[in-house]
């Protein structure tokens, strides 16, 4: 007799290590190709990872946690950066120039009385620099924290980040940007990180 239950995980493991394979090969695309569509399929392919993920009666074999953690490491490491670059150009559009260090370019506070009357150009700053880089860390950290079972500690690593940029953020710009993306690569990281949680519980 078939046991229906042993069945019905075999399946929801097939497919689970399928779709986050499929969300991580369609992450490092969307990293190297940034393109919204890219983002859309491995979402997609991510929560069809998370769906068979929650659909397991028993924890997945020992011996795909390493696979499953090297590949949702990857779909967060790679996918996260075009995934907060299409939610900032779904919010903001192209309302601000990039900077040449990975930031972006917002009006110095005016000092001089043409400044402040706007009869001249406040010079520009660039803001939020590293953004790319911190963003990695970020996503490594809070995937790394929910596989292991640790999720406190993204209260620390928001900490961190915020309390690292908070002299960047008194500019309306700079503050709209640094929410939408640090939300969306966080969702993103936490996402990749649960379905690994919850296929190794």
């Amino acid at each position: 007799m078939f046991d229906l239950t042993t069945v019905a995980d075999t399946i929801a493991s097939i497919a689970l290590v399928i779709s986050l394979a499929g969300a991580c090969a369609i992450s490092v695309i969307a990293y190297l190709r940034p393109r919204a569509l890219f983002v859309w399929i491995a979402a997609g392919s991510l929560a069809i990872a998370l769906m068979c993920a929650s659909a397991l009666s028993t924890p997945i074999a020992s011996g795909f946690a390493p696979l499953l953690t090297a590949l949702a490491l990857a779909v967060a490491v790679f996918g996260g950066s075009p995934a907060a670059g299409t939610a900032l150009r779904l919010a903001m559009g192209t309302s601000v120039s990039p900077g040449i260090h990975g930031g972006i370019l917002i009006a110095s506070k005016p000092v001089t009385d043409a400044e402040r009357q706007g009869l001249v150009a406040a010079p520009r700053q660039e803001v939020l620099r590293g953004g790319l880089v911190i963003g990695i860390l970020e996503r490594i950290a809070t995937t790394g924290a929910i596989v292991a079972g640790f999720p406190e500690a993204i209260a620390i690593i928001v900490a961190v980040k915020g309390v690292g940029r908070f002299t960047e953020l008194e500019a309306a710009e700079a503050r709209e940007r640094f929410i939408i993306g640090t939300l969306a690569s966080l969702i993103w990281a936490c996402a990749a990180g649960l379905v690994v949680h919850l296929a190794a519980r």
